[in-house]
């Protein structure tokens, strides 16, 4: 969408008479404006994209002055689908992968929705890796000489989803201590010391600097979780909803995604 920027100029066209009046409204007109949006801007977004929008929002405002994203809500893509379904307000909705996307386009809540972003999983593991895990198997039942606390997402949210596939397709049986509705309650655990290991996204252990050590897992590219995101129809603010959705696939949007290890869709 190209946003409009002609009312100023408009303003040119006057006549003599009313020169200076007109040209000083002009100027107030677009002093306020910046760029001509303006408003609240609302938005769910996937747990694991929460460092990456609240750079995009952050750059979002910088290039519209007269814009403001509220604190953007951040949870499992399963848990907001089901909110806005249920009549949660929200101008823009992120998912971490297509069929969580699916239920809210399917309820009529948007139409198609455009990828955006693409990731894939990896093993987080406290620093120094101390269990010298080095894969899928080393967290099997039985693998390990003293039991492993494992955690993983529940199978309703992406990174459950995705966990699922890849363990499925290891033929091996993990038992988590815990199933997490988003993916940095997983993280979170494997941080603070409360799991020796957790599936989550190659993002979020880039993300975690020292805090983790990440795992790479062989053929995690046969999971790999597609990032859509749609301006929903009932946005109190459409303009501004459709114009962060073009930010996010602009090459400036890209280049941020980019910076925190999201591969393009």
């Amino acid at each position: 969408m190209k946003l409009s920027r002609s009312r100023g100029g408009a303003a040119l066209v006057i006549t003599a008479a009313l020169a200076l009046s007109g040209c000083a409204s002009s100027t107030a007109d677009d002093d306020a404006s910046g760029t001509g949006l303006s408003g609240e801007l609302t938005i769910f977004a996937a747990a694991s994209l929460s460092g990456a929008f609240d750079q995009l929002a952050d750059d979002f405002e910088a290039a519209n002055p007269g814009a403001e994203v509220l604190p953007v809500t951040y949870d499992g893509s399963s848990v907001l689908a089901t909110q806005l379904i249920e009549g949660a307000a929200a101008d823009v909705f992120a998912s971490a992968d297509e069929p969580n996307m699916a239920k809210v386009t399917d309820a009529g809540l948007a139409e198609s929705a455009e990828p955006f972003a693409t990731n894939t999983l990896e093993i987080a593991v406290t620093p120094d890796n101390p269990f010298g895990i080095e894969g899928l198997d080393s967290l099997a039942d039985g693998a390990a000489s003293e039991p492993l606390t494992v955690v993983l997402c529940a199978a309703e949210v992406p990174c459950g989803n995705a966990s699922k596939t890849l363990i499925d397709a290891a033929e091996i049986t993990i038992s988590p201590a815990s199933e997490e509705q988003n993916v940095t309650a997983v993280l979170s655990k494997v941080k603070t010391g409360e799991a020796d290991a957790g599936l989550v996204y190659r993002t979020d252990v880039t993300a975690a600097g020292d805090e983790v050590e990440g795992v790479e897992i062989a053929n995690a590219d046969d999971a790999v979780n597609v990032y859509p995101l749609v301006s929903l129809d009932d946005a109190q603010n459409p303009e501004l909803a459709a114009a962060f959705v073009e930010f996010v696939l602009s090459p400036a949007g890209e280049d941020v995604l980019d910076s925190f290890g999201f591969g393009a869709p």
